[in-house]
Protein backbone atom coordinates (compact mmCIF):
# COMPACT_ATOMS: atom_id res chain seq x y z
CA UNK A 1 0.00 0.00 0.00
CA UNK A 2 3.02 2.42 1.01
CA UNK A 3 4.41 1.73 -2.61
CA UNK A 4 1.39 2.43 -4.42
CA UNK A 5 1.79 5.82 -2.48
CA UNK A 6 5.26 6.19 -3.99
CA UNK A 7 4.92 4.98 -7.95
CA UNK A 8 1.75 6.09 -8.64
CA UNK A 9 3.09 10.17 -8.31
CA UNK A 10 6.32 9.22 -10.00
CA UNK A 11 4.25 7.24 -12.78
CA UNK A 12 2.40 10.48 -13.45
CA UNK A 13 5.71 12.52 -12.94
CA UNK A 14 7.03 10.35 -15.79
CA UNK A 15 4.11 9.92 -18.33
CA UNK A 16 3.55 13.91 -18.35
CA UNK A 17 7.26 15.23 -18.89
CA UNK A 18 7.69 12.20 -21.62
CA UNK A 19 4.74 13.02 -23.31
CA UNK A 20 5.64 17.31 -22.75
CA UNK A 21 9.30 16.87 -23.39
CA UNK A 22 9.70 14.13 -26.00
CA UNK A 23 6.68 12.87 -27.80
CA UNK A 24 5.31 16.13 -28.26
CA UNK A 25 7.88 16.80 -30.03
CA UNK A 26 7.30 13.55 -32.27
CA UNK A 27 5.12 13.83 -35.47
CA UNK A 28 5.17 12.19 -38.31
CA UNK A 29 3.99 14.33 -41.54
CA UNK A 30 1.62 15.92 -39.31
CA UNK A 31 -0.89 12.74 -39.37
CA UNK A 32 0.53 10.21 -36.71
CA UNK A 33 1.43 11.69 -32.83
CA UNK A 34 1.70 9.54 -29.89
CA UNK A 35 0.39 10.09 -26.83
CA UNK A 36 1.35 7.75 -24.45
CA UNK A 37 0.55 9.71 -21.27
CA UNK A 38 -2.99 8.00 -21.31
CA UNK A 39 -0.96 4.55 -20.01
CA UNK A 40 -0.97 5.60 -16.78
CA UNK A 41 -4.94 5.98 -16.87
CA UNK A 42 -4.79 2.53 -18.26
CA UNK A 43 -2.74 0.93 -15.69
CA UNK A 44 -4.83 2.19 -13.27
CA UNK A 45 -6.32 -1.02 -10.84
CA UNK A 46 -9.64 -1.69 -12.12
CA UNK A 47 -11.32 -1.20 -8.91
CA UNK A 48 -9.85 2.73 -8.75
CA UNK A 49 -13.00 4.64 -7.27
CA UNK A 50 -14.62 6.32 -10.17
CA UNK A 51 -14.01 10.04 -8.36
CA UNK A 52 -10.80 8.91 -8.25
CA UNK A 53 -9.82 7.87 -11.76
CA UNK A 54 -11.96 11.45 -12.86
CA UNK A 55 -9.73 13.40 -10.26
CA UNK A 56 -6.66 11.89 -11.53
CA UNK A 57 -7.18 11.80 -15.29
CA UNK A 58 -8.31 15.79 -15.27
CA UNK A 59 -4.78 16.46 -13.58
CA UNK A 60 -3.33 14.25 -16.29
CA UNK A 61 -4.61 15.88 -19.21
CA UNK A 62 -4.47 19.36 -17.27
CA UNK A 63 -0.44 18.80 -17.21
CA UNK A 64 0.03 17.54 -20.61
CA UNK A 65 -1.85 20.65 -21.89
CA UNK A 66 0.37 23.00 -19.57
CA UNK A 67 3.16 21.32 -21.77
CA UNK A 68 0.99 21.36 -25.21
CA UNK A 69 -0.61 24.72 -24.39
CA UNK A 70 -4.16 22.95 -25.83
CA UNK A 71 -6.34 24.92 -23.60
CA UNK A 72 -8.02 21.80 -22.13
CA UNK A 73 -8.06 19.31 -25.31
CA UNK A 74 -6.47 16.93 -23.46
CA UNK A 75 -7.86 17.66 -19.94
CA UNK A 76 -11.24 16.39 -21.69
CA UNK A 77 -10.11 13.52 -23.81
CA UNK A 78 -8.75 11.99 -20.46
CA UNK A 79 -11.53 12.76 -18.75
CA UNK A 80 -14.14 10.85 -21.63
CA UNK A 81 -11.06 8.07 -21.64
CA UNK A 82 -12.00 7.78 -17.76
CA UNK A 83 -15.51 7.91 -18.55
CA UNK A 84 -15.52 5.32 -20.45
CA UNK A 85 -13.21 3.04 -18.46
CA UNK A 86 -15.35 1.00 -16.35
CA UNK A 87 -17.84 0.22 -19.37
CA UNK A 88 -14.74 -1.60 -21.25
CA UNK A 89 -13.82 -3.22 -18.22
CA UNK A 90 -16.83 -4.00 -17.19
CA UNK A 91 -17.98 -5.53 -20.76
CA UNK A 92 -14.51 -7.56 -20.62
CA UNK A 93 -15.03 -9.19 -17.16
CA UNK A 94 -14.32 -12.52 -16.98
CA UNK A 95 -17.15 -15.02 -15.93
CA UNK A 96 -15.87 -14.80 -12.42
CA UNK A 97 -14.91 -11.39 -11.75
CA UNK A 98 -11.76 -9.47 -11.21
CA UNK A 99 -9.53 -9.88 -8.46
CA UNK A 100 -8.78 -7.80 -6.10
CA UNK A 101 -6.04 -5.47 -6.57
CA UNK A 102 -5.76 -6.42 -10.30
CA UNK A 103 -4.48 -4.09 -12.24
CA UNK A 104 -4.64 -4.17 -16.23
CA UNK A 105 -1.93 -5.88 -17.73
CA UNK A 106 -0.10 -8.36 -19.22
CA UNK A 107 1.12 -10.04 -15.46
CA UNK A 108 -2.95 -10.73 -14.76
CA UNK A 109 -4.66 -11.04 -18.68
CA UNK A 110 -3.85 -12.44 -21.58
CA UNK A 111 -2.03 -10.30 -24.49
CA UNK A 112 -5.06 -10.05 -26.93
CA UNK A 113 -7.58 -8.52 -23.56
CA UNK A 114 -4.62 -6.57 -23.24
CA UNK A 115 -4.30 -5.37 -26.67
CA UNK A 116 -8.68 -4.93 -27.30
CA UNK A 117 -8.59 -3.21 -23.94
CA UNK A 118 -5.91 -0.48 -24.72
CA UNK A 119 -7.29 -0.82 -28.30
CA UNK A 120 -10.54 0.55 -27.57
CA UNK A 121 -10.05 3.06 -24.76
CA UNK A 122 -7.14 4.80 -27.07
CA UNK A 123 -9.08 4.93 -30.14
CA UNK A 124 -11.40 6.28 -27.96
CA UNK A 125 -9.44 9.04 -26.50
CA UNK A 126 -7.83 10.03 -29.76
CA UNK A 127 -11.28 9.78 -31.38
CA UNK A 128 -12.40 12.85 -28.45
CA UNK A 129 -8.93 14.83 -28.97
CA UNK A 130 -8.58 14.92 -32.77
CA UNK A 131 -12.11 16.24 -33.55
CA UNK A 132 -12.32 18.38 -30.49
CA UNK A 133 -9.23 19.80 -31.80
CA UNK A 134 -10.43 20.24 -35.38
CA UNK A 135 -14.04 21.32 -34.30
CA UNK A 136 -15.58 20.40 -37.47
CA UNK A 137 -16.74 17.50 -40.12
CA UNK A 138 -15.91 19.02 -43.04
CA UNK A 139 -12.65 17.43 -42.52
CA UNK A 140 -14.07 14.23 -41.35
CA UNK A 141 -11.77 11.68 -43.71
CA UNK A 142 -8.65 13.11 -42.94
CA UNK A 143 -9.29 13.57 -39.35
CA UNK A 144 -10.63 9.99 -39.06
CA UNK A 145 -7.10 8.56 -40.81
CA UNK A 146 -5.19 10.52 -38.10
CA UNK A 147 -7.24 9.08 -35.41
CA UNK A 148 -6.41 5.97 -36.71
CA UNK A 149 -2.91 5.98 -37.44
CA UNK A 150 -2.08 7.78 -33.78
CA UNK A 151 -3.52 4.86 -32.35
CA UNK A 152 -2.15 1.81 -33.98
CA UNK A 153 1.03 3.97 -33.20
CA UNK A 154 0.37 4.43 -29.48
CA UNK A 155 -1.08 1.02 -28.80
CA UNK A 156 2.17 0.03 -30.78
CA UNK A 157 4.16 2.02 -28.32
CA UNK A 158 1.83 0.80 -25.25
CA UNK A 159 2.63 -2.61 -26.00
CA UNK A 160 6.43 -2.72 -26.15
CA UNK A 161 6.15 -0.45 -22.84
CA UNK A 162 4.15 -3.04 -21.24
CA UNK A 163 6.72 -5.47 -22.47
CA UNK A 164 9.19 -4.10 -20.57
CA UNK A 165 7.14 -3.67 -17.32
CA UNK A 166 6.03 -6.86 -17.79
CA UNK A 167 9.88 -8.75 -17.74
CA UNK A 168 10.77 -6.22 -14.76
CA UNK A 169 8.13 -7.85 -13.07
CA UNK A 170 9.12 -11.08 -13.57
CA UNK A 171 13.13 -10.66 -12.57
CA UNK A 172 11.72 -9.63 -9.38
Amino acid sequence: MVRNFITYPLQFIFFVLLQGLVLNNVQFSSIINPYLYILFILWLPIETPKFVLLLVSFLLGLSVDLFSNTVGMHASATLFLAFCRPYILRFFEPRDGYEPNQKPGLKHFSLSWFLIYALILTFLHHLFLFYVEVFRFSDFFSTFSRVLASTIFTVTLILISQFFVYNAEDRR
